[in-house]
């Protein structure tokens, strides 16, 4: 007998971190604070915590901006726990992240 297992794309990880956060906010276009709690570099994805307690799912794009210290940083520069400014624009049930600046 053979037995199948499967798995999401995830290389093989599959820990509660490579799953999606559920029950996530939509915001208005606007810039917002708070922590990134979930970092994902293989979908270009970070949940972030407002500092009004909203969760937001951030799909990083072509044109997504990111920095530290006023200087353009790569995506892995992200990680769990660093504070962020997000400046995000709504498009329809999505959020379009424009800029991300790394506050830390």
């Amino acid at each position: 007998m053979t037995s199948l297992g499967f798995q999401s794309c995830k290389n093989g990880e599959g820990d509660a971190s490579s799953s999606e956060i559920e029950n996530t906010d939509i915001v208005p276009s606007g810039t917002y604070t708070g922590e990134a709690i979930k970092v994902d570099p293989e979908e270009q994805e970070v949940y972030l915590k407002t500092d009004d307690d909203k969760t937001l799912e951030l799909y990083f794009t072509d044109q997504t901006k990111l920095s530290k210290d006023g200087e353009t940083v790569a995506f892995n520069t992200l990680s769990e726990g660093q504070t962020l400014q997000v400046e995000v624009e709504k498009k329809g049930k999505r959020l379009d992240p424009i800029s991300v600046e790394i506050v830390e």
